[in-house]
């Protein structure tokens, strides 16, 4: 079984700063991709930032600039930081990882969200 716990959502006022956390742990190895993607009421799951092992980053372009992705591979963490946010970034974000788990081979998983909401 894989965990993500996520952490650091919350509420902001506009231009303001979050960082969020998530941690996989469980029966996941070799974690090539992490990220976070957003969903916002009634619309589709988006990405937002993702980054391999090796530390190639891939970043949305509505938050190029204003969002830093960041990783730990010995503690399997994965970190955004969120600077000069908008009433538009209000979402729940999900924290992405694939890997390899015994049972499946490579694969998926994804944290429960952690609510951000920006007030303007």
């Amino acid at each position: 079984q894989v965990q993500l716990v996520e952490s650091g959502g919350g509420l902001v006022q506009a231009g303001g700063s979050l960082r969020l956390s998530c941690v996989a742990s469980g029966n996941i190895f070799n974690i090539n991709h992490m990220g976070w993607y957003r969903q916002a009421p009634g619309k589709q799951r988006e990405l937002v930032a993702t980054i391999t092992r090796a530390g190639m980053i891939t970043y949305s372009d509505s938050v190029k600039g204003r969002f830093t992705i960041s990783r730990d591979n010995a503690k399997n963490t994965v970190y955004l930081q969120m600077n000069s946010l908008k009433p538009e970034d209000t979402c729940v974000y999900y924290c992405y990882v694939y890997g390899f788990v015994p049972s499946r081979g490579f694969s998926d998983a994804w944290g429960q969200g952690t609510q951000v909401t920006v007030s303007s």
